[in-house]
């Protein structure tokens, strides 16, 4: 099975919101093909938060790639994220992530 790899340009980047109490991020996620660099249509990444307790919150969000492999979703507040990424034909990816920074690669 091709493996999968997650450009996790997970640009991370500081979602200035000025009303926001908690800090928030907007994530950047590009889903290539591992031995090409080819982006992954229609790849599904899933998030999913954890509470304080370190357990993974019940849900999730998903999201799907368009035709360049990329997918954002603005508003992540800060902390701990579980992402996987999964495409038909190619191995799943997962881990987890510290949200905490403005700018992540």
């Amino acid at each position: 099975m091709r493996k999968l790899a997650i450009g996790l340009a997970t640009a991370v980047f500081l979602a200035a919101l000025a009303l926001a109490q908690d800090d928030m991020a907007l994530l950047s996620f590009v889903v290539i093909r591992d031995y090409n660099g080819k982006p992954i249509r229609n790849a599904s990444v899933v998030m999913h938060p954890f509470e304080k307790n370190g357990k993974q919150s019940k849900g999730g969000l998903q999201l799907k790639t368009d035709a360049e492999g990329k997918a954002n979703f603005d508003g992540v507040p800060y902390g701990k994220l579980r992402i996987q990424v999964l495409a038909q034909g190619f191995q799943t990816f997962g881990d987890d992530y510290a949200i905490d920074k403005p700018t992540m690669e």
